[in-house]
């Protein structure tokens, strides 16, 4: 029986999920979106292999941050463990999504970071979108989700940058994840960080040297849009 305290999750989920066929982002079932209450301590996620035409809010599956499931009927993402490493240990993130969209699983297979070459990429981040290392043979021996996670905080930790602050990252060899305060802006962090990843792709093929975005320009359009005199926007 679906409890009513987490049917604000669960639409929420449902609806992220929905989202990322209609963007292009996932073919068949490759993907996986959540969104969190804290407060709670569960998240709701995507049941492992269902194609997102038959998905629907009941099929949601409520997960606490350990990774146990708390309610549900079906199993949930096989991403599920990386999910929860986040939400334990990201207080302030609302939803996470995994995506495998085509041109930032290539960058990610390069094990390269994005350089940050325009503007696109400066209204959204000040830095190279990073790239994390492809996971340690031990790592992979051991629980390998729930290691992913950590990979994932391992790399952030490394090029000291905040997970407040970047909220997208390459898993080398892998593919993208995209966090946000709420579940929207984890999607529309995916779509951004495909669309960036696009562009880069672009412009190596166009330039192989192409010049990175200088500081001075990069600093005008992050704030512009995010600063305390931000004037992008109603």
């Amino acid at each position: 029986m679906q409890h009513d305290k987490y049917i604000s999750i669960r639409e929420a989920a449902y609806k992220a999920n929905m989202q990322l066929p209609k963007l292009g982002l996932v073919l068949f079932t490759f993907g996986n979106a959540s969104a969190a209450d804290h407060q709670l301590g569960v998240f709701a996620i995507k049941p492992s292999g269902v194609p997102y035409e038959d998905l629907s809010p009941e099929k949601m599956v409520i997960v606490d941050f350990d990774g146990k499931t708390i309610d549900g009927k079906l199993h949930p993402s096989s991403d599920t463990k990386t999910h929860a490493v986040l939400y334990k240990h990201w207080p302030k993130v609302g939803g996470i999504v995994h995506t495998h969209s085509t041109y930032a699983t290539a960058w990610a297979q390069t094990q390269l970071d994005i350089p940050i070459f325009g503007t696109t990429h400066a209204d959204h981040n000040t830095v190279d979108i990073p790239c994390a290392p492809p996971m340690t043979d031990e790592m992979i021996r051991g629980d390998y989700e729930h290691q992913t996670g950590f990979q994932i905080m391992n790399c952030l930790s490394e090029k000291k940058l905040s997970y407040e602050e970047v909220e997208m990252i390459l898993v080398g060899n892998h593919a993208p994840f995209t966090w946000g305060k709420t579940c929207d802006k984890a999607v529309y962090n995916s779509a951004v960080l495909e669309s960036i990843a696009e562009m880069a792709f672009l412009t190596k093929q166009i330039r192989p040297d192409a010049p990175r975005l200088k500081d001075s320009l990069i600093k005008k359009h992050f704030e512009r849009k995010h600063g305390p005199d931000s004037y992008y926007g109603q």
